[in-house]
């Protein structure tokens, strides 16, 4: 085989080529050339299909990886990928931008998300067993819609089988923290257990009836008896009073998939089908902390231990269906996942605020669920394909009974004065949904024998709409004070309706008025883009292209009482040209180098721009949108070296930078006594960092003994990343509090501070083996994530910092034969090394705990078998 050098005055003619390729095809073509790069077809035999395909910056998370890791979700998965993080064990951050920079597709078409303060689908609602694979891409390409940040994520769903299957599988585990010991719960109903309430839950009649006249629920609006019954239709004792449970139950979860493929007279037609049902506790025992700068240093005001015990219950489905026929597919895909948090929590301590000694009681429910269903198309007519989908996605977040009651402490005895001390109910919902429609186009045009130009453009539609309201009830002393034995009741006697009517306890809504609590959103986008992906010079490959998007973005506040809301701020209009453009150059037979650059976009989620009052139960903190916010303008350019030295192992090494105008950042609005967390379009930001990642496949080490049938697997990857808000004098900001009006931005912002969510190390590894003889593979996984601002701090303050820390994993699979039947065995064991959560705020000699618990080390063991 010859090999090509190629000069840079090649190079020089392949940027050229980007700009005006049929010239420089024409200059680079000569006929004796041509006979030498037909014996050059032979490089790239290492590349995998997925990196031949395309010319990005892509990692890929195969069906195979999956099995390996042992991981429930693609949330938990994707972590093990190169520049990948997870927040809050739902959100993955690529190269540490936020999860506002990094869309998620479902076999490429977009997802509505079920949570309040996020746009983006959370991936942990996405089960692992329904993937096939995952396209993380980091450089941008005209066929992916604008909002791109950090890079797109396309999770592939599993599609129909080459031969029949039925499988079933099972898995029972536990938690150092939380299995067998004391926990808290509360009852709710008889129902529970599966993630799906009874009904016991649902508005009470008397409560509805009122809620249809669009009143607010006062003494002005309605007459005692009438408050009295309202009140008395609560379902208070089964929600509010918590529970001791000394025995925790064990984790568990169940799965079943089948699959068939029918021949036809005409063509074939696959049918799959998967479900799955997981029961997991989590028990945390923790600190609260807030505090206080003086002479330098942060100190303790106040600080709470708390308790809390969390149920997450998940049932999944998937069911499709292809149809083949010659070169033309057809595919049909019906996703449907429903998740569920019941939590109890009590934290107990000084509050600084109150000034005494308090106890709160919370009790919540919050039932998440999205539905999709997906119909695609693939056809070919020689060197011309249309590819076609249509899509429809509805999304849901109900949280009823959402209960918090305050107790002081008041002469060694915990007491409720409602006139003196918070409880509240609260029911809040959203509903999401994304129709979406798109037709891509390629036609393939031959260059030589070994080389060809291909052709594509298309068009894109998504139409994204959603509907959130919140409403709150308080039950208030009309006397302003309760009698002693009242105060001192237990939560289900107090909230009775012994207690509840004109001389004691009286309903009141003090729901935000003005569109604060209720409002609705939309984001219409239409695209088209065209495309040129060619071999524009022996060995190197050139893909440009141009994304046209034009988008109306509005939030719209409702009053929920009839009134007129504030006037909404005007609909972000935007049309963007959005230019890409990737070099990749084979010059090795197993080497490549990519070049990219691109125009990227962010808008604002819609959280973000309702002024709408949102407490987020994780983080116990409040949160409010700014209307006055605009999209973020992104500049990304990238660079990575490749080397493929055999099938599925190679070694990558990266360069990014990322240049971003008005980037959406987190900051603390203070109103009185209350702090929220707002957000403002900072000047400007700048993200650069390098990445690099090695998989490597060792052969046994010795050719007799337990060693002799085991082939090792080496993994690793590295990412260093740094971010810097940019901050000049005179640059100017518009807060929520402003009204639309300017303030300076020095004041809201610190320049050089980090982006929000931003780790500066990522690093994972993995040391295993895999053995055919005894069909076994074991798998030890190292995962660090660097420190990274959770939350800005208060005027004065320091930032709030998230350590995650080390984490280390072990998976196990075995195959065993009992009466010539195989079983899959399974052993997962996660936090090994015992890993504490901590979230803090350091500063002088201080260090305040805004929230450290310990999560337990957990292990799990599983059997499935498959028929």
């Amino acid at each position: 085989m010859k090999t090509s050098h190629l000069s840079l005055s090649a190079l020089l003619l392949a940027t050229t080529a980007l700009l005006a390729p049929q010239v420089a095809l024409a200059q680079a073509a000569p006929p004796a050339a041509e006979t030498e790069v037909e014996e050059l077809t032979v490089l790239g035999r290492f590349i995998p299909d997925v990196m031949r395909e395309t010319s990005e910056v892509s990692s890929v998370l195969t069906i195979e990886d999956l099995k390996r890791a042992g991981d429930d979700t693609a949330a938990v998965a994707l972590t093990r990928m190169s520049g990948l993080s997870l927040v809050s064990g739902r959100f993955v951050y690529v190269r540490g931008l936020g999860e506002r920079y990094s869309s998620a597709l479902l076999n490429g078409s977009p997802l509505p998300s079920p949570e309040p303060l996020q746009r983006v689908v959370p991936l942990d609602l996405f089960p692992s067993n329904i993937l096939a694979s995952t396209v993380v891409q980091k450089t941008y390409s005209a066929s992916y819609p604008g909002e791109f940040g950090g890079g797109v994520i396309d999770l592939k769903t599993i599609s129909t089988p080459v031969e029949p299957f039925f499988s079933f599988g099972f898995s029972v585990g536990a938690n150092s923290e939380t299995t067998q010991k004391d926990g808290l719960t509360y009852y709710g109903s008889d129902t529970d257990w599966t993630g799906y309430d009874d009904g016991a839950r649902e508005t009470p009649g008397p409560l509805a009836a009122a809620l249809a006249d669009r009143k607010r629920l006062t003494d002005s609006n309605f007459t005692p008896a009438q408050l009295q019954t309202i009140g008395q239709s609560f379902n208070n004792a089964p929600m509010n009073l918590l529970q001791k449970n000394s025995n925790i139950d064990f984790d568990y979860s169940v799965d079943v998939s089948a699959g068939r493929t029918f021949d036809l007279d005409f063509g074939t037609l696959g049918l799959i089908a998967v479900a799955g049902f997981d029961n997991a506790w989590r028990t945390r025992v923790g600190i609260q902390q807030e505090g206080f700068v003086q002479a330098g240093n942060i100190e303790v005001r106040t600080d709470y231990d708390y308790r809390s015990t969390q149920n997450d219950i998940v049932l999944n489905g998937l069911l499709g269906a292809s149809l083949q026929w010659g070169d033309h597919e057809v595919k049909w895909t019906n996703f449907y996942v429903h998740s569920t948090t019941k939590e109890a929590r009590s934290r107990v301590g000084y509050d600084d605020l109150a000034g005494a000694n308090v106890r709160d009681d919370y009790t919540e429910w919050f039932e998440r669920s999205l539905s999709n269903t997906q119909l695609v198309g693939a056809h070919e007519f020689g060197q011309f394909e249309i590819d076609w989908r249509a899509a429809y996605a509805r999304s849901t977040r109900d949280a009823p009974y959402e209960k918090g009651i305050r107790y002081r402490l008041v002469n060694g005895v915990y007491e409720h004065n409602a006139s003196q001390e918070q409880n509240y109910t609260r029911f809040s919902e959203v509903e999401d949904t994304v129709a979406s429609a798109g037709i891509d186009f390629k036609y393939t045009v031959p260059l030589s024998d070994a080389r060809e130009a291909i052709l594509s453009g298309g068009l894109a539609y998504s139409d994204n709409d959603r509907h959130a309201e919140a409403r709150e009830y308080r039950f208030l002393a009309l006397n302003n004070s309760l009698p002693q034995d009242v105060r001192r009741q237990r939560v289900d006697y107090l909230l009775s309706d012994f207690n509840i009517g004109p001389n004691l306890l009286v309903v009141r809504e003090t729901t935000g008025s003005e569109g604060a609590a209720a409002y609705r959103a939309a984001l219409e986008v239409q695209g088209a883009y065209a495309q040129v992906d060619a071999e524009v010079l022996p060995l190197v490959r050139a893909a440009v292209g141009i994304r046209y998007e034009d988008a109306t973005q509005s939030v719209t506040p409702v009053d929920l009482f009839g009134g007129v809301p504030p006037v909404a701020p005007p609909a972000l209009e935007n049309q963007y040209w959005l230019p890409a453009a990737t070099v990749t150059w084979n010059f090795a037979e197993d080497m490549q180098l990519r070049l990219g650059a691109s125009k990227t976009i962010a808008r604002p989620q819609f959280r973000e721009l309702a002024p709408q009052q949102y407490l987020d139960p994780e983080l116990d903190r409040l949160f409010i949108g700014n209307p006055y916010l605009v999209d973020t303008e992104l500049l990304n350019f990238d660079a990575r070296y490749e080397w493929y030295f055999d099938s599925d192992q190679f070694v990558t090494l990266g360069l990014f930078y990322k240049d971003l105008d008005k980037p959406v950042e987190a900051v603390v609005n203070e109103s009185g006594a209350t702090v929220q967390q707002t957000y403002i379009n900072a000047p400007k930001a700048r993200l650069y960092g390098a990445e690099v990642e090695i998989k490597k496949y060792f052969d046994p080490v010795m050719e007799t003994g337990w060693l002799a049938s085991k082939r090792w697997l080496v993994g690793l990857n590295y990412t260093y990343s740094k971010s810097e808000v940019q901050v000049e004098a005179g640059d100017l900001v518009y807060p929520l509090a402003g009204g639309g009006s300017s303030r300076l931005a020095q004041d809201y912002v610190k320049d050089g501070s980090a982006l929000q969510g931003q780790s500066e190390h990522l690093a994972n590894a993995q040391f295993g083996y895999e053995d055919e003889e005894a069909q076994s593979q074991a798998t030890l996984l190292v995962t660090y994530v660097g420190d990274r601002i959770s939350a800005r701090g208060r005027p004065g303050q320091p930032d709030l910092i998230q350590s995650p820390g080390v984490m280390l994993d072990f998976t196990y699979r075995k195959t065993v034969t009992v009466r010539d039947h195989d079983l899959q065995l399974g052993l997962k064991a996660r936090n090994l090394l015992g890993e504490d959560y901590e979230e803090f705020q350091e500063l002088g000699a201080g260090k305040v705990y805004a929230n450290q618990y310990e999560m337990g080390r957990s292990l799990s063991v599983s059997v499935s078998t498959k028929f």
